[in-house]
C-alpha cells in the first residue's frame, strides 16, 4: 500500500502538514442539517483560502463538525480555529436564523473547545525510532 504525499514548497520550507479539527456546537444543540452542513463548508473553504491552507475534508452531524486541513508552517493552528469558528458563527446565525434559534443557542455559535491532531506521516514509534538510529558525533 502505496502512500502518496503532497509537499507543500515554499521560498524556505518544504512542509506535509495536516490537522484533524473538530468543533461542537455550544451545549451539544442539535442545529445542523444538511444545507447548513454545506454552508458551513462554503465558509470553511473560504477562511482557510484566507490562511493559504486547503480545507481537504469536512463533514458533520447534527452538533458537530469534523475539518481535515492541510495548512502551511506559518499558520497557528488556534489562530486557524478561531477564525473558522468566528466566521462561521456569524455568517450561519445571520444565514439561518430560523434554525439557530436565540432563546436555544444565546451567545456563543460554537463550544469553547476543540479538538486538534496532527495527522498524515509515519507513526510516532517509527519517527522515534528512525531519530535514535541518527549518527551522533562523538
Amino acid at each position: 500500500m502505496s502512500q502518496e504525499v503532497e509537499y507543500r514548497r515554499g521560498r524556505h520550507v518544504v512542509s506535509a502538514m495536516h490537522v484533524h479539527l473538530v468543533f461542537v456546537t455550544k451545549y451539544r444543540t442539535n442545529v445542523f442539517d444538511d444545507a447548513m452542513l454545506r454552508r458551513c463548508e462554503d465558509i470553511m473553504i473560504e477562511v482557510c483560502d484566507s490562511f493559504e491552507a486547503e480545507l481537504r475534508a469536512f463533514n458533520g452531524e447534527h452538533d458537530h463538525v469534523h475539518l481535515l486541513v492541510h495548512y502551511p508552517p506559518k499558520v497557528a493552528i488556534s489562530k486557524l480555529v478561531n477564525s473558522l469558528k468566528g466566521v462561521s458563527s456569524h455568517y450561519l446565525r445571520k444565514e439561518f436564523t430560523s434554525l439557530v434559534n436565540p432563546a436555544l443557542m444565546h451567545g456563543p455559535f460554537w463550544s469553547p473547545s476543540y479538538f486538534a491532531a496532527s495527522c498524515g506521516g509515519a507513526p510516532l514509534s517509527i519517527i522515534k525510532a528512525y531519530i535514535e538510529q541518527q549518527r551522533r558525533p562523538t
